[in-house]
């Protein structure tokens, strides 16, 4: 009885913070990206970050993830080698888009691009400390994706010394063009290609606190 008294009470509290968020304005969503946080459920080689309460990770292969919602695909990137390199944000904003608009917060730079789509959704682009997310949404749905998008991308913290040994040992050097998350001109999908091969990297694999802390 206690544990179902709990579970509702979790369940009443995330209906809340549901509503609280659509209420929200898009600018104090997205201002919340550069504070920093120190909630960790998710790891990977170089690199750590936080999957909000209702999201889960459905697929992972390298530095690409799909993490899903009850209703939505969340297309993360994260791009160490931009990161290794500090790669400069190449972004101009975007007069025709629904949102445009460039971050620059606690010293971190990126972007959000909103684009009302032909199906009637809109694909949410947002860029932040070397890493992105894509989402197409529906019109009621954008400020809850911004919130889940910002939750994550403003929880990834790298490890400097795990990246370098990966880019010295030649392990980032992928075959094939390298997607520049920074360059946003020069990408005409709507989506981050994201390949659901060589997924058998178990998830124990990444959740090895040794290759962050």
């Amino acid at each position: 009885m206690k544990i179902k008294y709990i579970l509702l009470i979790a369940v009443l509290l995330f209906l809340t913070g549901c509503e609280n968020v659509r209420n929200e304005s898009i600018e104090n969503i997205i201002a919340m990206v550069g504070t920093p946080t120190s909630k960790y459920n998710t790891y990977n080689k170089g690199f750590k970050y936080y999957i909000p309460m209702g999201m889960a990770k459905k697929t992972e292969n390298l530095y690409n993830a799909i993490l899903s919602s009850s209703k939505y695909d969340y297309y993360l990137y994260v791009d160490v080698i931009s990161y290794n390199s500090k790669t400069p944000l190449k972004y101009e904003v975007n007069s025709k888009a629904y949102y445009s608009r460039i971050l620059s917060e606690n010293g971190h730079e990126g972007y959000v691009e909103i684009n009302l789509q032909e199906n009637d959704q809109y694909l949410i682009e947002i860029m932040f400390n070397y890493a992105k997310i894509e989402v197409m949404v529906d019109y009621e749905d954008i400020n809850l994706a911004l919130d889940n998008a910002v939750s994550i991308l403003r929880s990834i913290t790298y490890n400097d010394v795990v990246i370098a040994s990966l880019v010295s040992d030649d392990i980032l050097n992928f075959d094939g063009e390298i997607y520049d998350i920074f360059d946003k001109a020069n990408n005409d999908s709507n989506y981050i290609q994201v390949s659901t091969e060589d997924t058998s990297k178990t998830e124990e694999e990444y959740k090895d606190p040794d290759l962050i802390n």
